[in-house]
């Protein structure tokens, strides 16, 4: 199956049956482009003498480590194709993912985070607040895990305004201009969560102190990442959603799981707290001991299949974050398909993800 023909599909409406079968044609699918054009993939696939006709799912196709694509370029289109290149987020001195894009996986990423994003924020563009500042965008040709991320999302601004400096610090004065030309209008924010923790809702308490206070009970707001960070404050997300809809009224927040060896491929959390696996991905729980498939209800380490990569073999992932699955077709927010919640990372797996690497530095 084409992703064309994939991208037509409502996001969460397949059952188990029907989204397996797809997924299976699909993935099988990619994973022979992807040993014929890449050849380290090739490689790594004969090593383990890997036969499709052993596979009865998608299942039981091979999955690569994250952390490979920092030790590797592996790239399924010639050099001349590539149109981005995304790095994940890194303290200095530590070695970074790199993700080659050509035109169309890149335009493919886009589409599916449109899909999926939709369904919980509606088709119409919005006023946005962007929960950081300008110059994390500022090389278009080299995207890191945090621009691309701020890229992404802008895609659902109509009017976008960066609410934080260099330093920063928030900008009370843009953010007041915006709420007062689009009042009573819905705003949409977007940030990582340690950032809106530290300088967005810190900020609000600080100023409300003041008797300076905004009412964004309108708002719509997504964030991803930093909850390593925030355990360290003794956060909760529960705690996390409750504090900001007091600071200033926001009520309507969903957290993501996403990475970007899988851009576009992002899970979102409903209104019941549970993360989702959309048509264009799944989630597989696997035991430590010999990644056999974990029974739902049962941790394991999370292993993401994408059905988008189509320049670079990061179709089949198996991550450092560890996770349940929750249960699959039956969530009360009438979303078909696996739902799930994290547990967090491995021990000992190193530093990674936006918002700690931030604070990592300015800490």
């Amino acid at each position: 199956m084409t992703f064309e023909e994939i991208i037509e599909i409502p996001p969460y409406s397949l059952d188990k049956e029907k989204k397996e079968k797809l997924l299976a044609e699909r993935l099988v699918g990619l994973t022979n482009l992807h040993r014929k054009n890449c050849p380290e993939y090739g490689r790594i696939l004969d090593s383990i003498h890997f036969h499709e006709e052993k596979c009865r799912s998608y299942k039981d196709l091979p999955f690569l480590p994250v952390r490979l694509f920092k030790e590797l370029e592996l790239k399924s289109v010639p050099q001349e194709n590539v149109v981005k290149t995304m790095t994940s987020s890194g303290t200095t001195g530590q070695a970074v993912s790199r993700i080659f894009l050509d035109r169309a996986t890149a335009s493919n990423q886009q589409k599916a985070m449109v899909k999926i994003v939709s369904e919980f924020t509606g088709s119409n563009r919005m006023p946005m607040f962007i929960i950081d500042s300008p110059s994390v965008v500022k090389n278009r040709a080299m995207f890191s895990a945090r621009g691309a991320g701020i890229l992404g999302f802008s895609i659902f601004g109509a009017k976008k305004v960066y609410i934080l400096d260099d330093e920063m610090h928030l900008n009370v004065d843009a953010m007041t201009e915006l709420l007062e030309k689009y009042q009573g209008e819905k705003i949409f924010l977007f940030g990582f969560t340690f950032m809106i923790w530290q300088h967005f809702y810190k900020e609000l308490l600080r100023l409300k102190k003041e008797g300076i206070s905004f009412d964004l009970s309108n708002g719509i707001l997504i964030h991803g990442g930093g909850w390593k960070k925030l355990a360290g404050e003794a956060v909760s997300p529960e705690e996390f959603h409750d504090r900001l809809k007091d600071a200033c009224g926001l009520d309507n927040i969903h957290d993501y799981y996403g990475m970007v060896e899988q851009t576009g491929c992002i899970y979102m959390q409903c209104e019941y707290g549970h993360l989702h696996a959309s048509v264009f991905s799944d989630v597989i729980t696997r035991r430590p001991i010999d990644f056999s498939e974990c029974e739902i209800g049962e941790k394991g380490i999370l292993q993401v299949v994408s059905a988008i990569p189509e320049s670079y073999p990061g179709h089949s992932l198996i991550t450092e974050d560890e996770g349940i699955i929750l249960g699959e077709d039956d969530c009360p927010c009438g979303r078909k398909g696996k739902y799930f919640k994290i547990i967090g990372r491995m021990k000992n797996a190193e530093l990674r993800g936006c918002s700690d690497t931030y604070a990592a530095k300015f800490r």
